[in-house]
């Protein structure tokens, strides 16, 4: 196992997950934040259905949604299509496509636990700022987000650690090359192929990961915020 743990391989898968789900994280972030701020305090019409979308990948199938990821980032897709005319990108089976797919995954998981932060929040802050001048923006960036950050700190360790176990939508839209793509879940369904001591000790080293990261931010970030 000893040699098994210190094989180039895992080094470059291990090394490989933590910096596509870091990535991923810093996306879901920026682009998950503002959407619960929205979901939570914004009436439009079409909000459960926007709200149904974007939790859809909790209940999707991962294969599946690499298969609308690589619809939709294709060479001729929606997205992918005018990516590769322009820039000449291919996102499909490469790193990027690594990332896209544990932002697709992960997302969900912060938007929940923002969205629910935001929605506890005293809304006569809101209605003092307003009084005081602040427009809506001042007021979010000012007022709601300093008294969200705990919730969006355990959002993004949801997501963190969603991301780094990612297989289905990734093997599917990203594909299983060695040091591009072949994250620790897929060093695992390859080692599982051929030895299953390996996969298990694999499985051994990605739980832990998983574990002392949960254990060590929980006591300090993963509390419920007192706003």
């Amino acid at each position: 196992m000893v040699d098994l743990l210190g094989s180039p391989s895992l080094r470059t898968a291990l090394r490989l997950s933590l910096v596509t789900a870091s990535l991923a994280t810093v996306i879901c972030i920026l682009v998950g934040v503002p959407m619960a701020w929205i979901l939570a305090r914004v009436v439009f019409p079409g909000r459960r259905l926007v709200r149904a979308v974007i939790m859809v990948p909790l209940v999707l199938p991962p294969v599946v949604g690499g298969v609308a990821l690589l619809t939709a980032f294709g060479r001729r897709g929606i997205v992918g299509g005018p990516v590769y005319d322009v820039f000449g990108l291919t996102i499909p089976f490469s790193t990027a496509a690594v990332v896209l797919s544990q932002v697709f995954v992960a997302v969900p998981f912060l938007v929940i636990t923002v969205e629910s932060t935001f929605r506890s929040a005293d809304r006569s802050l809101d209605e003092e700022a307003a009084t005081g001048g602040a427009s809506r923006w001042q007021t979010f960036w000012h007022v709601n987000l300093p008294l969200a950050v705990p919730g969006i700190i355990s959002g993004a360790v949801l997501a963190w650690a969603r991301s780094i176990g990612e297989f289905g939508a990734t093997i599917t839209f990203a594909g299983n090359a060695e040091g591009v793509t072949r994250t620790m879940p897929l060093e695992i369904y390859n080692a599982l192929q051929t030895d299953p001591e390996p996969a298990i000790a694999l499985s051994i080293v990605l739980l832990a990961l998983s574990v002392l990261v949960l254990v060590a931010l929980r006591d300090k970030w993963l509390t419920t915020p007192s706003i």
